[in-house]
């Protein structure tokens, strides 16, 4: 799999529905877009270190090869993170954060597509609700960008298994399933298969 970074200001614009938000992007993209385009060269290059590895360390830990052999990540000027949760091989991320940092974050995104197409491909007869899929694939992304050795390759700064997010109504099944994966070793195949 490979990611590509790319500017995109329809699908940047796609998830917003308020006007003074769409005015905003709009004089983002004016006066920003040779700044944005630098972010994206800057993303590109770091993300371009770890690509591979990232890509066969995924496949191997979820035992599952990515569906697309391309992803694109639109870099936004409003949006910090963005799963499309398996319906295209996109995501978004924001373009304010130092390139090394928000490689943990596009990792992040790219594992939310990853197990939607997983489980829309394998069990979408689980009966489990797409609001169901979703926190099952936050506590993968969020157990594979922390608690494997893998990681420290990726971005050694940052491989805290936390809970102090944006989420805390899934934090009780998160702390669970964390114990699990130390009893089992085996919290992805879990999540994986749940």
């Amino acid at each position: 799999m490979k990611l590509k970074f790319i500017i995109d200001k329809d699908y940047d614009s796609y998830f917003v529905k308020d006007k003074r938000a769409l005015q905003y992007i709009d004089e983002q993209y004016k006066s920003s877009l040779r700044f944005l385009k630098l972010t994206k060269e800057l993303y590109q290059k770091s993300w371009g270190e770890i690509n591979d590895d990232f890509s066969d360390y995924i496949e191997k830990t979820t035992g599952y090869k990515w569906f697309y052999d391309t992803y694109e990540c639109i870099v936004s000027v409003i949006h910090r993170g963005i799963s499309n949760w398996g319906n295209a091989p996109k995501i978004v991320r924001g373009w304010q954060e130092n390139p090394y940092f928000a490689r943990r974050i596009t990792a992040h995104e790219l594992i939310l597509s990853h197990y939607f197409e997983i489980h829309k491909r394998h069990y979408k007869n689980s009966g489990l609700t797409n609001g169901q899929i979703w926190a099952l694939a936050e506590i993968a992304a969020f157990a594979l960008t922390s608690l494997t050795p893998d990681v420290k390759k990726f971005w050694p700064w940052n491989t805290e298994y936390y809970t102090d997010h944006n989420y805390p109504h899934i934090v009780n099944l998160q702390n669970k399933l964390k114990k699990l994966s130390y009893q089992e070793k085996t919290l992805t195949n879990i999540l994986m298969r749940a």
